[in-house]
């Protein structure tokens, strides 16, 4: 059980005394006790340190907690305060008598200071029973119930104020409450404090307002006669009667049934007048008309809590229900209170106990015995920090306990001691953090404990689920300890615990401390090195208390206990076990990837390095600050290195755990950045012949030479592995090598050979894809490298760099020339050869970064299919003739000597300044004009040099087809004097057609210059005929006495003006900056002339 609270004795009235306490009254250190003589006793509460538990550290061992039955009670809460040896229940302490301190060495040899001290006792307070007292205290008034009437006094002389109060007669009870309320008319906040008074069936109301009563009393008539009252806010009371329960609006005297079950409920519930319609009522109308007594006090939050028999119903301020369940308790109370932040009941005095129930979750926590206990008083307020570990007072007859509060630390420790964590959850969550040493990580700690329970318990969802909650965050060595080392590595506690048990089993002479002391041994060996600063706070760290750390090892040894050997479980019993890993890891999943996004927010798996700190609510920059609070000598290195080990511990076991229970997720994990373990995935991997996951593996951490030589391993053999069929061939192999960087030249060197020489055309895709990868590769290595392979692979990669990538170096033109040349030569003569020939010749012709020496050079002179290349480098070199002396007398292909005459003569006739130019320089055929490329081809037909005889055939030919290229003068006087003029017919009709054509291109272009001159008189001198457009010589503008210069927005008046093209008038004077300001001037001046430019229109 929880000890909540300590009962100690503060006041205990004498045997010789005959009197009995009939209530009381604490405020300060003062305790007011009345009597049922009528008298008032004022005691002071001394300070008693060694008897405070609430003052005690936290470090102390817990409070012992009071044992049910206990034959003294006073003695046993006194022996609380310095727990006995419990192996002796039955030793017991002299109880103190008529408040005197216990004996000094029931204290452990503390100083015996006394409880209290009577100061003073009134003995005419009243001529009756003072049946309950309040005060008023921002009035310094003591309110006071005796006689059945109200009383009001001084609270220091005693004296009476008014006695008794008007109206009262026969009052059964009244409330009390003082609030802060704003002044409506104001808005200055005041202390009202208000009287309920309880008379039969009225409710009468007294105010104080600023320490000053009102004269004013409301008075509210209800069905029947108020048995109780509670305040439930500043302007609301809750009134308990007979039939149920109402709350009445002192402010605008409404009255509201409160609906409830059995006996709380008002008329909606079914009950009458008398409550004697249900099942409880008519039992006890049978029963002499006995009616129980309804009960009522506040909770937190604006909460408050009807009781009635064994009935109870939680409500607002508002009176409306809540969704809350019933009380549980055993027997009707005998009275209900709320001392933060638990629930009291008290039972009869025939039992004389105190329950302590937690107000969430409804649990009996503790049960105090407190032998003829029949009241409760609690000090106001009761709800708020105000009250937090200030306790309240239990009476009886003849004597008044102080209930202490403990340590709230002590007290979550003993729910953990006691396995009820749902309930230190509770109680934590509902405790403010000022009263706990480090809420947030005891939270922490409880709900991970809990979530260790629950793995036991096989709630693998729930317990997953709560490891990852926001609020708790474990780390991951704390969640893998409970997992075998399959799936958790040398992070695992199992195969430890199996070890420990056996070695337990050896050893019967062991003692159960020796056992404890190797479980935590064996615990401290299998746990990782704490990590500092950062990871503590991101992924967690527990912090051992050392109250707790006997709990946590005797946890441990009962787990170890458990635990048996797999080797001599049944298979039934084995399968199970199989089935419940599987279950636990497939819920492990979840845990991990939370734990990985977690870890994302402030590290990047891409680069392993620390993200910025950003400033913005909820980003990286809060988990910074808030983690330098614990570890600020830890430098963004260490946090750096430890946030990596910490992200490889949680990939790693993820990867185990996928490898487990999915293995097709394995590679879902590779193709995201990660922190894997290379040698734990490298074995796994290949223990299940998952070579595909293992290369995406080694290709996302960068180790791409592993990863080629398991592709070389599995691909280069003639026959595929039966281990992994999908890997033979070198497809997988290129695929890789394509997505390599250029910075790795040398690797996609070395395993690109095996490629090439198993599949030229599928290897050299490496090399000529059209990616940014294969463009930037260095080339120079890249020629080497091909060519010690295959001269024939080299040319294409050559071919592919220069024609594709446009690469202008010219070493690498003249490496082609030569290697062409050189293939040429030692290939053999056919279809491949001629093909190779005519690729050797487009390039001679296209390239113009290759040296024209070296490649004539290298060229072969006599050899009949090398001419039309030689005759392209000749060309090249600017000698057209000998070019043409090939064609013509070598190669006799006069087809091809005329189109490279045309050729050349396309290329000379681009630098010709205009047509016109060259149709007027043929006409007028000047003597000094330079030959065209067409002569020197017309002289080799006509005038060939020996031995070569004259080809009129050809040359006729070539005459007919480009004769009005051929000057007249110098082609005639080649033509031999022999051959007839009409052969010459074609030629003449083309020299007369190109002359006329010139004449005709000449008169359209006067033509069309003549009319562009007309159309710009015309619209110098008429305009353009646009309304508004430009209106010419002949235009007009109208200047009114209103019109302004559109330059300096003057009037015009009477001064020298000038129109603009655009017809807007300024002065002369600003026409110079109406110009440079004008758009449109500038483009239109031109056009119209100097007029509009200078403004020649003035009216």
């Amino acid at each position: 059980m929880l000890s909540a609270f300590t009962a100690r004795p503060i006041i205990e009235l004498k045997q010789r005394d005959r009197s009995k306490i009939e209530s009381i009254l604490a405020y300060g250190d003062r305790v007011l006790v009345g009597l049922n003589t009528g008298s008032l006793r004022i005691y002071r509460l001394n300070e008693v340190p060694s008897l405070s538990p609430a003052s005690a550290p936290s470090s102390s061992p817990p409070l012992s907690k009071p044992a049910n039955g206990s034959s003294s009670l006073l003695s046993a809460q006194i022996a609380a305060s310095n727990p006995p040896d419990p192996s002796t229940p039955t030793a017991t302490a002299a109880a103190p008598r008529d408040g005197q301190p216990p004996s000094p060495t029931a204290h452990g040899g503390a100083s015996a200071t006394k409880p209290t001290d009577l100061l003073r006792e009134v003995e005419k307070f009243s001529t009756r029973a003072i049946e309950q007292l309040a005060i008023i205290k921002e009035a310094n008034t003591l309110v006071s119930l005796s006689n059945y009437a109200i009383s009001l006094h001084d609270l220091q002389t005693f004296e009476p104020i008014e006695a008794p109060l008007t109206r009262t007669k026969n009052a059964s009870t009244f409330a009390v409450t003082s609030n802060i309320v704003k002044d409506p008319m104001t808005g200055i906040p005041e202390i009202i404090s208000r009287l309920a008074v309880a008379v039969k069936r009225r409710l009468l109301l007294w105010s104080w307002h600023e320490s000053e009563l009102s004269q004013d009393v409301t008075e509210i008539v209800l069905a029947e006669a108020i048995r109780t009252m509670t305040w439930a806010s500043a302007t609301k009371v809750v009134c308990g009667m007979n039939s149920g329960y109402v709350i009445v609006d002192v402010g605008s005297a409404s009255v509201e049934d409160i609906i409830g079950p059995g006996a709380i409920g008002g008329a909606a519930g079914g009950q009458g007048r008398f409550g004697a319609v249900s099942a409880a009522g008519m039992g006890y109308m049978g029963l002499g008309g006995y009616m129980p007594k309804p009960l009522s006090t506040k909770l937190a939050d604006g909460q408050l809590l009807l009781a009635k028999d064994i009935n109870s119903l939680f409500i607002d301020d508002s009176g409306k229900a809540l969704e809350k369940h019933q009380i549980p308790w055993q027997a009707a109370p005998d009275g209900i209170g709320y001392s933060y932040p638990y629930i009291l009941a008290l039972q009869p005095p025939t039992k004389g106990s105190l329950e302590v129930r937690n107000p969430e979750t409804l649990s009996l926590l503790q049960t105090v015995s407190l032998p003829g206990a029949a009241a409760l008083h609690f000090p106001p307020p009761t709800v708020s920090l105000a009250h937090a570990g200030k306790g309240f007072h239990v009476l009886s007859d003849r004597a008044v306990w102080k209930m202490d509060a403990t340590d709230y630390d002590s007290q979550v420790e003993e729910l953990v001691e006691s396995k009820k964590f749902d309930e230190a959850i509770s109680i934590l969550g509902m405790l403010e953090d000022a009263l706990l040493k480090n809420k947030t990580q005891t939270m922490r700690e409880v709900k991970m404990l809990k979530a260790e329970t629950l793995f036991r318990q096989k709630k693998y969802r729930e317990s997953m689920d709560l490891f990852n909650e926001d609020e708790v965050h474990a780390p991951p060595e704390r969640v893998l300890k409970l997992y075998p080392k399959i799936v958790a590595g040398d992070l695992s506690g199992v195969e430890d615990e199996k070890a420990e048990d056996s070695g337990h089993e050896e050893s019967n002479g062991k003692t159960n401390g020796d056992t404890t002391l190797k479980a935590d041994a064996a615990l401290e060996v299998s746990s990782p090195q704490r990590a500092g600063g950062f990871t503590k706070y991101l992924m967690g760290h527990r912090k051992l208390n050392p109250e707790t750390a006997s709990i946590a090892s005797s946890r441990r040894v009962s787990d170890t206990e458990d635990a048996a050997s797999i080797r001599g479980k049944p298979t039934d019993e084995q399968s199970q076990d199989e089935k419940d890993l599987m279950a636990s890891v497939l819920e492990l999943n979840s845990y991990l990837a939370g734990a990985r996004a977690r870890l994302q927010r402030v590290i990047d798996p891409a680069t392993g390095k620390l993200k910025p700190r950003k400033t913005q609510s909820g980003s990286t920059e809060e988990a910074f600050q808030s983690l330098l609070t614990f570890s600020r000598e830890e430098s963004e290195e260490q946090l750096e290195k430890e946030l990596r080990e910490t992200f490889k511990v949680v990939d790693t076991t993820l990867f185990r755990a996928f490898m487990y229970s999915r293995p097709t997720l394995a590679s879902s994990l590779f193709r995201i950045p990660n922190f894997c373990d290379p040698d734990v995935v490298n074995e796994r991997l290949v223990e299940h012949n998952r070579f595909n996951e293992l290369v995406d593996f080694f290709y996302g951490k960068k180790l791409h030479k592993q990863a080629l030589e398991l592709l070389c391993k599995f691909g280069s053999p003639d026959e595929p592995d039966d281990a992994a069929p999908g890997l033979h061939g070198p497809q997988r192999t290129v695929a890789y090598l394509q997505g390599l960087p250029p910075e790795m030249i040398d690797v996609i060197l070395e395993f690109s050979d095996w490629t090439l020489r198993k599949d030229p055309k599928l290897g050299m895709e490496v090399f000529l894809a059209d990616s940014e990868n294969a463009e930037t590769l260095p080339r120079d290595q890249v020629i080497r490298f091909l060519g010690g392979i295959d001269p024939a692979l080299e040319i294409e990669y050559l071919e592919h760099v220069i024609t594709e990538l446009n690469d202008m170096t010219p070493d690498f033109h003249n490496r082609l020339v030569e290697l062409f040349i050189r293939q040429l030569r030692e290939q053999e003569r056919g279809e491949d050869w001629g093909l190779l020939m005519e690729r050797l010749v487009r390039f001679l012709k296209e390239s113009r970064q290759y040296s024209l020496s070296r490649a004539f050079t290298m060229i072969p002179r006599d050899d009949p299919p090398f001419y039309e290349a030689q005759a392209v480098v000749l060309s090249n070199m600017q000698q057209h003739k000998q070019a043409l002396e090939i064609y013509v007398f070598r190669m006799q292909d006069y087809a091809k000597a005329e189109d490279y005459c045309n050729r050349i003569h396309k290329t000379q006739d681009s630098h010709v300044a205009s047509p016109s130019q060259t149709h007027h320089g043929a006409a007028e055929d000047p003597e000094d004009a330079q030959p065209s490329i067409y002569h020197t081809l017309l002289s080799l037909y006509l005038t060939p040099p020996p031995p070569h005889k004259p080809n009129l055939g050809p040359a006729l030919d070539l005459l007919s087809k480009h004769g009005s290229r051929l000057p007249a003068t110098s082609t005639l006087s080649l033509v031999p004097d022999t051959l007839p003029v009409a052969e010459l017919e074609s030629y003449f009709r083309g020299r007369m057609r190109s002359a006329n054509s010139v004449v005709n291109e000449t008169r359209v272009v006067a033509g069309l210059r003549k009319t562009r001159l007309v159309a710009n008189q015309a619209l110098l001198l008429l305009g353009d005929g646009i309304p508004g457009g430009q209106g010419g010589r002949n235009r007009r503008v109208v200047i009114s006495e209103e019109r302004v210069c559109g330059a300096c927005h003057k009037r015009l008046g009477g001064s020298v003006v000038a129109v603009m093209p655009d017809n807007t008038v300024v002065h002369y004077g600003c026409l110079n900056r109406a110009q440079s300001g004008a758009t449109g001037a500038s483009h239109l001046a031109p056009q119209v002339g100097a007029w509009g430019r200078s403004g020649g229109a003035g009216v």
